[in-house]
């Protein structure tokens, strides 16, 4: 038992990291990926004829980036940065309909009803 959960601990000691060593390293690439939405916002707004303000869109990517806040698992960090680096990619290359960046803007949460009038009047039981 003791021999095999030894073989567990070496194993996760082992996992090879995907871009960065260490938690500095990583939240230095999602600052640099954060950097590099922000200044591309006012561009993606003038070339897909978003109707939305550039100030609306950069809230909006300050709420995107919030939603992961308490990822801190290296490894994940890593997959979200690489993700992220291939959307500002496709974004800016116009790869993208502009369907698909209004996409961003209704998966904002909305809390459910709580009250009878609310739940009602949303069509909930």
């Amino acid at each position: 038992m003791a021999a095999s959960r030894e073989a567990v601990v070496r194993a996760l000691k082992q996992v090879r990291p995907i871009l960065s060593v260490d938690k500095i390293e990583a939240r230095r690439r999602v600052f640099n990926l954060y950097r590099a939405w922000y200044r591309q916002i006012p561009y993606v707004v003038m070339d897909y004829d978003i109707p939305k303000s550039v100030e609306q869109c950069r809230e909006k990517l300050r709420e995107e980036f919030m939603k992961h806040k308490d990822v801190s698992d290296i490894r994940v960090i890593d997959m979200l940065v690489i993700k992220g680096q291939m959307e500002l990619k496709e974004t800016v290359e116009i790869w993208k309909q502009k369907g698909h960046i209004m996409r961003y803007f209704k998966e904002t949460y909305e809390p459910k009803p709580t009250d009878f009038l609310s739940k009602f009047l949303s069509g909930q039981n």
